[in-house]
């Protein structure tokens, strides 16, 4: 077989495969969302003190939490009860059909002893890798959960390193003052020699047959925790509860099934590097609600594995419903991304509230992850002081383009080729942001079939669409500081813009530019109230804009 006929075959595979995968998806809608089912718990209820824990956080109260919990699942189940109080402990290993339940005033605070975190297998950005033992955990584990209105706190920042210009003035001198080693430029602090070198030396901390987990004893201190993993549960309830100041993510669930989180807080500092606040990866059925995020990295985010071992677990995130949360500080309110090789696929999101974040609703991926995102519904979104894009698909994240500004355009398809398409997004309202909307696909592989309707976009600039296919955009009003131009179009095609009003001083509606850029209609918008309705550039063709007369 000639290298053309195998790059063919294997493409026909690659559709055949996506198509199958359309086929057997559920069809969920608004109107018959997932249902999610919720844990039972017994009312025996045990506190942690008859097992010799103190409050006084000085005590290590390790072995007593923990034995509280492995004898209350050895009774049947039940609740454990964290009383107010100040509790010192290492990592805590929860157990089935057991609710932790921590009282308001009761802060379960992890040692900074890193000696008592054990060098465990874990993952890293959906990959398998050498960590450090997580603060909570739980593996294979039915009817459980964490309840309550106390804290949990990781103690992140003795296990975090940062960069001299995240903080103030006083804060890095107190940064220094509190020990740590410093880069030889003098600009970024960490917590330890042993991980200044590992950082330094960019080592990886994946697992391999040639590099097993004991191998990595010698980079230990820089294998971060996140704050709460859960592995392949069933019947989870995280509710009421603060988890915050965790050393890398704070909130990972990962290939669980029936998970509600609701009423929670996750807080991290601005700095935390990967301090995202919940991380769904491989989940199906979840529930997110009423949570309150404000975190140093991603904040309500839908993973599902990285490259070629995530397309092998092919576990997509689905079945979810994501409401009535508030996201202030983060990467991105709601995310996709960009570790999404097993797919996303039926999510609701809706009357959620972003306040000072990065981005709003962020989709992200890159040639070679694979996977195919589609069937996400956002409605009653509202934003104000969007850093950059209300909404933002990009299938180029973290690929540095070429000094001449040119993109790699192979058009090839295969299995790491990622795939964002059919999703609606309505009543979206943002009040400030660097732009409306940005998608930028593949050219091989563009983002396609998204609706969005009856949105409110105030913005710098307007609406940004290069490699996108199917777009639609109907009743939406973009508020641009920039009027030059409102919307720019580059080899995109079967675009239609209907009842779009925008400034009436606009100097430029359209600019549209490339071969690909075909079949744009324009309805129902008054075009002649700007200075220049659409320029054509790079082989775009004029006759490829079709416009029809305004109500």
């Amino acid at each position: 077989m000639n290298k053309l006929s195998f790059k063919i075959g294997l493409t026909l595979s690659v559709l055949t495969n996506l198509a199958v995968q359309a086929q057997t998806a559920p069809t969920y809608s608004w109107t018959n969302l997932p249902k999610i089912a919720q844990p039972a718990f017994r009312k025996d209820t045990v506190s942690i003190l008859a097992f010799g824990a103190r409050p006084d956080g000085v005590t290590l109260n390790t072995k007593a939490i923990n034995a509280a919990i492995t004898a209350c699942s050895q009774k049947g189940g039940g609740v454990v009860l964290v009383p107010s109080g100040l509790w010192m402990t290492g990592p805590i290993e929860l157990k089935s059909n057991v609710n932790l339940h921590l009282r308001k005033a009761a802060t379960l605070l992890l040692t900074p002893d890193k000696s008592q975190y054990a060098l465990v297998e874990g993952v890293y950005e959906g990959k398998r890798a050498a960590r450090n033992q997580s603060p909570i955990s739980g593996t294979n584990l039915e009817n459980v959960a964490i309840t309550g209105q106390g804290i949990v706190d990781g103690n992140g920042d003795v296990w975090r390193a940062v960069n001299k210009g995240q903080l103030t003035e006083s804060k890095w001198k107190e940064k220094v003052a509190s020990g740590g080693v410093l880069k030889d430029d003098g600009n970024v602090w960490y917590p330890s020699e042993q991980f200044r070198k590992a950082s330094t030396e960019n080592r990886s901390m994946l697992l391999s047959v040639e590099k097993p987990l004991q191998s990595f004893a010698d980079m230990k201190d820089m294998l971060r925790p996140n704050l709460l993993v859960l592995t392949s549960c069933k019947k989870v309830l995280l509710e009421g509860v603060t988890f915050q100041n965790s050393a890398a993510w704070c909130m990972h669930p990962l290939m669980c099934q029936d998970l509600t989180i609701r009423n929670v807080t996750t807080k991290n500092p601005e700095y935390a590097h990967n301090g995202d606040g919940m991380d769904i990866e491989s989940c199906k059925n979840f529930l997110i609600e009423g949570c309150t995020l404000d975190v140093g990295d991603d904040a309500i985010c839908i993973k599902s594995g990285k490259d070629e071992e995530g397309r092998k677990r092919g576990m997509p995130t689905e079945n979810g419903i994501i409401r009535n949360n508030t996201v202030y500080n983060g990467h991105g309110g709601f995310v996709v991304g960009s570790e999404m090789s097993g797919g996303a696929r039926y999510i609701f999101v809706s009357n959620c509230t972003f306040m000072g974040t990065d981005k709003g609703l962020r989709f992200k991926s890159v040639r070679g992850r694979g996977g195919v995102v589609e069937h996400i519904y956002a409605k009653d979104i509202f934003m104000k002081d969007i850093a950059g894009e209300a909404i933002f698909f990009d299938l180029y994240y973290f690929v540095k383009f070429a000094t001449d500004g040119q993109r790699d355009e192979r058009p090839v398809i295969n299995e790491g080729t990622p795939v964002f398409r059919d999703m609606k997004f309505e009543n979206i309202v943002c009040n400030g942001a660097k732009k409306g909307v940005f998608i930028r696909g593949l050219p091989e592989m563009a983002v396609k079939n998204i609706v969005m309707e009856k949105m409110v976009l105030e913005a710098d600039k307007g609406v940004e669409l290069i490699d996108a296919s199917g777009i639609r955009f109907n009743n939406v009003r973009l508020i641009t500081k920039s009027t030059k131009p409102v919307i720019l179009v580059d080899n995109s095609s079967n675009l239609t813009f209907d009842t779009i009003q925008y400034d009436p001083q606009a100097s430029l509606l359209f600019s549209i530019s490339g071969e690909r850029s075909q079949d744009i209609q324009v309805k129902n918008t008054d075009m002649a109230k700007a200075q220049t309705k659409a320029e054509f550039s790079k082989g775009a063709l004029e006759k490829n804009l079709i416009l029809s007369s305004a109500k």
